[in-house]
């Protein structure tokens, strides 16, 4: 995790940096399209060109991707959408060269919070004859710039806002992009998940595709649903401590991690106009 002393570095990093760029690429979780959102877009939205890049788009539900894209177009924010994967890049590199001026190649930084896909992006854009170059004069040593054809690029760091709401932390930490000990633990998350999917009406799709059972009795009554149905998912995977009891933080960190992975079905968390989804200025959203 990141604190503000190394986000304000960061910043400082790309401020100094977009005066040598001709554009910054983004790189998104196409599941959660906003709280994927980089903190380091603020320091340099309305300066640089900005192109959002959603990844994992196999692990996102299709209509709501679509939903989102229109969005993003209303908002005239430039989008592409991938399974990185398996899409190919080669017409988001036409539109990117574009960018480039006549009298050299096209000079880009590539940002994005941890685990959304930022170095895979990098490393497909760039291809196989990517090499690392020595720095750009005015710039600072400390970051890593790569030339392939047609392309400089650099890798900035994946940097947290820790002052983001706890909402967005918690579907950070279910998609694996921020660790679990910063809302409570691997139970705590897995729990919250678990409500979360239900309260909006996604937890179907997520029980077939694992074929969970739903607990029996007046568990959703009082309140338990979700601890019985950990409890239960940790039986069925051995998640058993002695005395046969479950050990629910690993049961936790099991669905957490499934999750994140994608091995449990499509599904986008959420959607514009959701009360998580609230556009920022200048935040490249």
């Amino acid at each position: 995790m990141w604190f503000p002393g190394h986000m304000a570095k960061g910043g400082r990093k790309l401020a100094e940096l977009s005066e040598k760029l001709d554009l910054i690429v983004e790189v998104r979780d196409a599941r959660a399209p906003f709280s994927t959102s980089s903190p380091l877009i603020e320091h340099i939205a309305g300066v640089k060109p900005v192109v959002l890049v959603l990844s994992k788009k196999d692990l996102s539900d299709p209509k709501a991707m679509g939903v989102w894209m229109e969005e993003f177009s209303r908002r005239k924010k430039t989008a592409w959408v991938f399974n990185l994967r398996k899409d190919s890049l080669e017409p988001l590199r036409k539109f990117l060269s574009r960018h480039a001026p006549p009298y050299r190649e096209l000079r880009l930084a590539v940002v994005g919070i941890p685990n959304v896909g930022k170095s895979l992006f990098l490393n497909m854009l760039l291809g196989k004859s990517r090499a690392k170059v020595g720095g750009i004069p005015g710039v600072t040593r400390e970051v890593s710039w790569y030339r392939s054809s047609g392309f400089l690029a650099v890798d900035s760091p994946g940097i947290l806002d820790p002052r983001s709401e706890p909402g967005v932390h918690r579907i950070l930490s279910w998609l694996g992009c921020a660790k679990a000990e910063v809302v409570g633990g691997y139970e705590a998350a897995a729990l919250e998940l678990i409500r979360f999917l239900r309260r909006r009406d996604l937890w179907n799709g997520v029980k077939s595709a694992w074929n969970i059972e739903e607990p029996e009795g007046t568990w959703e009554e009082r309140g338990e649903f979700a601890e019985q149905t950990l409890e239960g998912i940790g039986r069925r995977l051995g998640c058993l401590v002695a005395g046969g009891n479950v050990d629910m933080e690993l049961a936790g960190r099991r669905l957490i991690d499934s999750f994140a992975a994608g091995k449990l079905g499509p599904v986008t968390l959420e959607m514009p106009g959701d009360p998580l989804w609230t556009p920022q200025k200048n935040s490249g959203s």
